[in-house]
């Protein structure tokens, strides 16, 4: 059991720590709202992480045969949404910017915030691919009982989670250096421009 947890927390910080659009776009839009409203987009993140390592848990092989056809189409689809995503996000700025002393501005709900982020986590091919191949094989010449395979689950959604919220809280520290109307616009426009740069990278990777 002790071994699952273990597996289960590396590959939940394997997946989640390398920094990509999704942990940008995390980073800015909590920098721009709220903790609030940045941990409950991280828990989507996290939420969907977990999903897939359960998907590649019962499904395996089987899994990842049938998302790897597709998976040029979703990383399309995923890549579109963090484009509009960070077009949204350069717009509202500069409109926030120009109306900041005539119109408050309103934050993200923290529920939005995750539908949000758990939909663009769950569209990335990557994460299931990956998760299959490491519970695939583990399984090589050994059986895993069910214990462990819900142990594994629970630590890849525990390490996801601790990583995403991890971000979530240097978004928030960045928002309140940045506390100027000057510089938030400036962290929303240098945000939308990685995050549209990560996406093109998605694309043709």
């Amino acid at each position: 059991m002790t071994g699952a947890l273990v597996a289960g927390l590396l590959a939940g910080y394997g997946i989640a720590i390398p920094v990509g659009a999704v942990a940008t776009y995390l980073v800015a839009l909590t920098a721009r709202t709220s903790l609030r409203t940045g941990l409950a987009a991280a828990l989507g993140v996290a939420t969907a992480d977990g999903a897939y390592a359960l998907v590649a848990v019962l499904g395996g092989a089987a899994v990842a045969g049938l998302v790897t056809p597709i998976a040029g189409p979703l990383r399309l689809v995923s890549a579109g949404i963090l484009v509009a995503l960070a077009i949204r996000g350069a717009v509202s700025a500069l409109r926030s910017h120009r109306d900041a002393t005539t119109r408050p501005v309103t934050p993200l709900a923290p529920g939005r915030a995750y539908v949000s982020l758990l939909g663009i986590t769950l569209v990335n091919p990557t994460t299931v691919v990956y998760f299959t191949a490491l519970v695939v094989g583990d399984r090589a010449g050994s059986a895993v009982s069910v214990p462990e395979q819900v142990g594994f689950v629970l630590a890849a959604f525990a390490a996801s989670a601790s990583w995403q919220a991890l971000l979530a809280g240097g978004g928030a520290l960045l928002g309140r250096v940045l506390t100027g109307p000057r510089g938030r616009l400036a962290t929303a426009l240098v945000s939308s421009a990685v995050i549209t740069a990560l996406a093109v990278r998605l694309v043709l990777a």
